[in-house]
């Protein structure tokens, strides 16, 4: 399957985010959509979000993960969705949940070493990470209600409800309309 990497997709405000959110319909197993599982998609990202991403002014180059990182690259991503997605949901933080984000960002650094550019999408999205970590107000990042996304609300009264407003928040405002009508229709 092959998919195009289109702003939509860049939607979380954050490197880790975006990457996070490559699992579509994530907790429908029926629908669920991997967009890592195709290789030719993981080359594709690291080029689309050197010029997407939100984060692009401090990641402007990146190299693909090499395919031996592949699988660590997954756990990099699986690690970053299971902390923050706890973090909003619950409103606190995971000792063992942080644990494991830290180690998995330290082991991505360490098989990097010192790079310079183009920097491996993989260690721009540990950096982007321990970031979001580390950042003053973890209040700001979100789930979208429609499509489950993880995003960093950046409105200055913290007011946005959906990842993107011309998607997500599109199409729950013509479903709260067609159950309105429905509503009318059958009064």
């Amino acid at each position: 399957m092959s998919f195009i990497w289109t702003p939509h997709r860049f939607a979380g405000g954050a490197l880790a985010l975006d990457v996070a959110n490559s699992v579509i319909l994530r907790f429908d197993p029926e629908r669920r959509i991997d967009r890592f599982a195709v290789p030719s998609q993981l080359r594709d990202f690291a080029d689309a979000a050197g010029h997407l991403s939100a984060e692009r002014s401090a990641f402007p180059a990146l190299a693909p993960v090499a395919s031996e990182g592949a699988s660590h690259f997954l756990r990099l991503r699986e690690a970053t969705d299971a902390f923050f997605r706890h973090r909003v949901g619950e409103g606190r933080d995971d000792p063992s949940m942080l644990a494991e984000l830290l180690e998995t960002i330290a082991s991505t650094i360490r098989r990097h070493g010192y790079v310079t550019s183009p920097l491996p999408v993989d260690l721009a999205t540990a950096h982007s990470a321990l970031k979001l970590v580390s950042q003053p107000e973890p209040d700001r990042m979100k789930v979208c209600p429609n499509c489950g996304w993880l995003f960093l609300d950046k409105s200055r009264n913290r007011s946005r409800n959906w990842c993107d407003m011309a998607v997500c928040g599109n199409r729950a405002k013509a479903r709260l309309h067609y159950s309105k009508k429905r509503k009318e229709g059958a009064s």
